[in-house]
Formats: structure tokens, C-alpha cells, sequence
């Protein structure tokens, strides 16, 4: 394990370590998504784990979400931006760690719980633990869901185990007094970088695509080139009217469980034997909507109080027409697939467009990737032999744009204990590439998004917090619990690969 952290020390300590860490790469095994309607959600450890198993440690996720349990939720969900990714991850190393913890014999005691949970913000008010804010919560967020109060037991109880683990995992972590002297310079020297940028629209119009081109293009991606599918669907909504949007507190969780019941009711009357949307909506008074046919790039307007309700609509088959509730802002749809527009294969002219596009695109990029490579050549040998920057830039056709001064680490100014600053991923990928040059060197070309760079430092200024004990001191912290991080999401790993995870086949 620490074989591996040496190995990538340069972009760990300054890059990696301080700025983001996107732990995604350390779970590579994906799961068949389009197995989930199986019952079995996973094998592990030699034993199944069933779809209601797993839909009840969701219901955990979700808890701990409404708890503001987010360290929890991060360590085991590392980087996972994509929903059933988070939940899948989730569910997954939730099993990994109960199993560890009861390998290594980590069993927090009752009164260790009990003071955690009452130390939980939720449930805190001026005079510190809230027992109407406990009771209330159980009552208005719990039981709606099928929790109760053993679930926050047993989610504080996972997360001391998951800390002690971290403290083991992180005993013998260390890092050398001159490693970290060296890092915090370069972390916060002042760097004046200037940028070549290239895109691909600028080599676009030296591209030709020839009949030919189209058409091998379309035998080789046929299968590909299809028609959008198109979904039209019958819904209701049960909402909040206008005055009770006005609501808040309590009142509105009132009403908003109101029509979370009715909701509940609409769904089981749909699952009797012949039931028809329309007859059950007359049932409960509410107006039934129809929209038009509409693609999942291209949702029916109706359905744009959330992303999620076309979204649904493209889960719904002829077998399972109806969606359960959704909940939305201000209430609940429910939606009834009304017709299916199967995608077709295009023909040859009605893909050409895309055909065209996708062909010049491609190109494009890879000419961009070459004569990003020429110029970063260029321009590396032309300073090299003392000449100007701007002059090699001006014979090679590009321009040369001077950013404004920054450090590799930039804090924000908000509040006491100022944090790194969200970067794009652009300046990203520019403090990587920048972080270990000297003055006077120049990146190779960079791809960044859809377009790509090259990056030359033109000096180093040390920062004015070079002597700052204080700060200093933070940073070292900070890169502490970085490297302690990457131990435990190393650790992680590989017990997932231990558990001996077998994911669900269609």
C-alpha cells in the first residue's frame, strides 16, 4: 500500500491530496444496471443480498442524508457523482464494513450510540439535545419511510466503526518533515503562467468528408444510428395548491404527508386486478394529464417540474405501465405509460447529419492533438534558444493569453477555517500540469474537455505565508488526512475484492 503512495507522490501531495480526489478509479468493477429488477441485488461473502435488503440499506442512505451524516456518506461513496452508482456503492461498502467490523472485533458499546446520536445537529436546539426534535423527526421522517429509531442506532453505530478503522488504518501514516517544507511551497508560491488554447472548431473547415466517408461510417455504426424513442404518458399530480406553498415548518411536512398518503393510496388502487388509471383518478378526484410524444433529450413540457418525471416515463414498460409516486417540490406525480414509440434504424440520409458531424468532430480533435503536439514542440525549442514567446507564438498561427497570478492551493475567504476554492476543470488540469515546472518550461498538450492547452510558467514567486507557522500547520493537517484518506479508500478496495463481489446478470 505505501509502495503505491510513493509511486505517485508528485501528483498525491500537491495535486491530488489538496485539491480534489476523484475516488471513483478505486472502484472499478460496475454492476449490471440493467439487472436490478431481479431479486438478487449482489453476492458477496458466499451469500446473496436480495433487491429488499438492498432497498432497505437505501432507505439508510437516505437517512443519513436527512441526518447530515455527509463524512459517513462520503467514505462510502467515494467520488460517485451518478445516482445508482452512489446508492450501489453505498449499499456495498455498507456490507464490506459491518463484515470488517466484526473481523476485527469493533463493537461500540450502547452509551457510546446513545451520546453520538444525541450530539447530531438535527436534533439540537439552543439548550442542546431536543427531544421534541427527536420525537418529531422519528414521527414526520422516520416512519413515513418504514424506519424507526433503531435505524439511527444503527447508523451512528456503523460510523464509530468506520472511525475506529480509519484510526487503525491511519496509525503509522507519516510524512517527512522535508516533503512537507517542500509541498507547502509549492503549494502556495505565487505562479504566472500564460496559455496556448486550441479548440477544435479551429481546424473544423480544413476538413472534407466525402460521400464515401459517410457511408463507411454508416456500415461500420449501424446498429447505433437509430431513431430517439418516443413515450407518451397519462399522469396526475397531487400538489400543494398555492396558499399551501405559503407553509412552512411543520405545517407543511403536515400536508406534504397528506398527499404522500393519497399518493400511497393512488399506487395500491392501480395494483388491483384490471385497474385502469383513468377510472382509479376519477376515484380519487384528481384530473388526469396526457402529453404528447416526447424523447428523453427532448421531455414533454408538462413534465418539467423535475428532471426526474421524464426520466421515470423512460422506465416504464407495457408490463409495469404505472411509476410509483415522485415526489417533486411541492407534492407527488404519478404517471401511466399511454404509448411507446419504438426507435427504427435511420437510413443513410437521415443519418448523414449526424454522420457528418460525428466524422468532423472526430477529425478535428485529432488534428488539434497534433498541432498541439508541433506547437508545444515549437515553442519548447524556441525558448530554449532565448527567443520570445509571443514571436514563436505569432509564426505558429496561435495566440498566447497570460492568466492572472494564482497558487496551486487557493483558499477562500469565508469563514474561520478557510477551504481550498472549487476549481473548474480546466484550472485543474492546468495546476497539474504546472505544479512541478520550473520557470521558463512548457507543458506537452493538454486535453481539456473539448477543446486543449499548453502552458507555460513564467516565474515562481514565493508566497508572503511562506514563514506562516499557523497556516503551515493547517496545511500539514491537511495533507495528513489526505494521505490517510487514500490508505483507507486503498484499504477499502481491497476488501470489496476480498468479499468476493459478484453482481446480478440479466
Amino acid at each position: 500500500m505505501m509502495k503505491l503512495l510513493r509511486k505517485h507522490r508528485h501528483w498525491l501531495m500537491i495535486v491530488i491530496a489538496i485539491l480534489a480526489i476523484p475516488f471513483i478509479f478505486y472502484f472499478v468493477q460496475r454492476p449490471d444496471y440493467g439487472a436490478m429488477r431481479s431479486d438478487q441485488f449482489v453476492r458477496i461473502y458466499d451469500r446473496n443480498v436480495s433487491m429488499l435488503e438492498a432497498q432497505q440499506m437505501v432507505r439508510l442512505f437516505n437517512l443519513a442524508q436527512a441526518l447530515g451524516m455527509s463524512d459517513f456518506m462520503q467514505a462510502l461513496t467515494p467520488g460517485v457523482q451518478d445516482p445508482n452508482q452512489v446508492y450501489t456503492q453505498f449499499v456495498l461498502n455498507l456490507l464490506v464494513l459491518r463484515h470488517e467490523a466484526t473481523r476485527l472485533g469493533i463493537r461500540p458499546g450502547a452509551s457510546e450510540v446513545a451520546d453520538v446520536v444525541r450530539a447530531l445537529p438535527v436534533f439540537q436546539s439552543e439548550s442542546g439535545f431536543d427531544l421534541h426534535k427527536f420525537s418529531d423527526f422519528v414521527q414526520n421522517a422516520l416512519a413515513p419511510n418504514g424506519l424507526a429509531e433503531e435505524h439511527i442506532e444503527q447508523l451512528v453505530r456503523d460510523e464509530l466503526c468506520l472511525n475506529q478503522i480509519k484510526q487503525l488504518l491511519g496509525t503509522g501514516v507519516s510524512i517527512p518533515e522535508a516533503e512537507i517544507n517542500s509541498d507547502y511551497q509549492r503549494a502556495y508560491d505565487k505562479l504566472y503562467v500564460s496559455l496556448v488554447r486550441l479548440r477544435p472548431d479551429d481546424f473544423a473547415r480544413e476538413i472534407t468528408i466525402t460521400d464515401e466517408d459517410v457511408q463507411k461510417y454508416y456500415e461500420t455504426h449501424q446498429a447505433e444510428l437509430k431513431s430517439e424513442e418516443k413515450r407518451k404518458v397519462d399522469f396526475v399530480s397531487l400538489t400543494l395548491t398555492d396558499d399551501q406553498k405559503k407553509l412552512t415548518g411543520k405545517e407543511r411536512i403536515e400536508v406534504l404527508q397528506e398527499l404522500s398518503d393519497r399518493a400511497t393510496d393512488f399506487t395500491q388502487a392501480l395494483l388491483e386486478k384490471d385497474a385502469d388509471f383513468k377510472q382509479v383518478a376519477e376515484k380519487f378526484h384528481v384530473p388526469v394529464r396526457t402529453t404528447g410524444e416526447f424523447t428523453a433529450t427532448n421531455p414533454d413540457p408538462q413534465l418539467n417540474a423535475d428532471p426526474q418525471l421524464s426520466a421515470a416515463a423512460f422506465k416504464l414498460s407495457l408490463k409495469e405501465p404505472h411509476s410509483d409516486p415522485i415526489q417533486v417540490a411541492d407534492g407527488f406525480y404519478i404517471l401511466h405509460l399511454a404509448g411507446i414509440v419504438e426507435a427504427r434504424p435511420l437510413s443513410i440520409e437521415e443519418a448523414k447529419p449526424k454522420i457528418v458531424e460525428a466524422i468532423k468532430g472526430s477529425r478535428a480533435r485529432e488534428l488539434m492533438s497534433t498541432k498541439g503536439a508541433e506547437i508545444a514542440r515549437q515553442l519548447r525549442q524556441a525558448t530554449q534558444s532565448g527567443q520570445a514567446l509571443e514571436a514563436t507564438a505569432q509564426q505558429a498561427g496561435v495566440k498566447v493569453e497570460k492568466l492572472p497570478p494564482f497558487s496551486v492551493l487557493e483558499e477562500g475567504t469565508e469563514g474561520r477555517d478557510k477551504k481550498p476554492k472549487e476549481e473548474s476543470p480546466e484550472m485543474l488540469t492546468i495546476k497539474n500540469a504546472v505544479a512541478y515546472l520550473n520557470p521558463g518550461e512548457i507543458t506537452d498538450f493538454l486535453p481539456a474537455g473539448d477543446s486543449g492547452l499548453i502552458a507555460v510558467l513564467g516565474k515562481r514567486e514565493p508566497s508572503a505565508d511562506a514563514t506562516n507557522s499557523e497556516k503551515k500547520a493547517a496545511f500539514e493537517k491537511r495533507l495528513m488526512n489526505n494521505k490517510r484518506q487514500i490508505v483507507f479508500y486503498e484499504w477499502l478496495r481491497e476488501r470489496q475484492q476480498a468479499a468476493g463481489v459478484q453482481f446480478a446478470k440479466g
